[in-house]
């Protein structure tokens, strides 16, 4: 066998290969979702209520693929990649921040959303401006989320026993009087509680995406695909301000740093 020859041989196989994991996902005829219960906006897990943003855009992404789709919870972020690198599911949505630290483990999807960790408090205590007063407070969070990871990178200490969804809670009883959270999270926040306000960003700009094992890159390709094109149409627009709000668009603006 001829070099070029080989070297056609080798591409083909690696296609062949790397095709095998979307195949076996039409075999099967579904995709299997896994969700942590607590982002409704991104993806919820109670009959009535809207799917979320993630869930329309994933039903919408499976109709096209001619699958059907099956929502696996899970018990906890910390538990959420462990659970997608066991097999228990093809796709890890609801709000998924893309850190450092899962991008060793897993791989990702184009953006789904923009995202930027910003500190959360409320009224009438001032807007926290500076890591030294972050530092001063009684700071909580969500064991395993992305938001933890930042917070102990930046030397924060803070209680972890948060549950998923938690936060608001914990800062009206004064459990905790701050919190870090994802733009989209706290516009929600606002949204159901006018006392909630933004201070300082924490860390740079990021994005939320769709997690998938390394091994599926088949998977991978289709749902960056399907993304691109979702996002250069109006539906994607509509769909961030159905679930986050008028002022979203603009606040994520300035959370890209725009």
């Amino acid at each position: 066998m001829t070099m070029l020859r080989s070297f056609v041989f080798l591409a083909a196989l690696c296609v062949n290969v790397s095709a095998a994991d979307l195949a076996e996902i039409r075999s099967a005829g579904k995709l299997r979702v896994l969700v942590v219960d607590g982002s409704p906006a991104f993806y919820s897990l109670k009959p009535g209520e809207e799917p979320g943003l993630d869930r329309e855009i994933l039903d919408s992404f499976v109709r096209f693929q001619r699958l059907s789709l099956e929502t696996v919870p899970v018990s906890s972020w910390a538990s959420a990649v462990p659970a997608l690198l066991e097999g228990r599911g093809d796709v890890l949505a609801g709000g998924v921040t893309v850190t450092p630290a899962r991008s060793e483990r897993i791989d990702f999807s184009v953006e789904v959303m923009p995202t930027r960790n910003v500190v959360v408090n409320r009224k009438p205590a001032a807007p926290i401006t500076s890591l030294d007063g972050l530092k001063a407070e009684k700071v909580g969070s969500v064991k395993g989320s992305s938001m933890a990871e930042a917070l102990s990178a930046a030397g924060v200490r803070f209680d972890d026993g948060i549950a998923s969804g938690g936060a608001p809670d914990a800062l009206r009883s004064g459990r905790i009087t701050a919190t870090l959270s994802g733009i989209e999270d706290a516009l929600l926040y606002r949204r159901s509680d006018p006392a909630i306000q933004m201070g300082m960003f924490l860390g740079t700009p990021g994005r939320l995406a769709y997690g998938v094992r390394k091994d599926t890159p088949a998977l991978k390709h289709a749902l960056d695909e399907y993304l691109s094109n979702l996002r250069l149409t109006p539906t994607w627009g509509r769909l961030v301000v159905k679930y986050f709000g008028d002022s979203a668009p603009e606040l994520l603006k300035r959370a890209r740093g725009e």
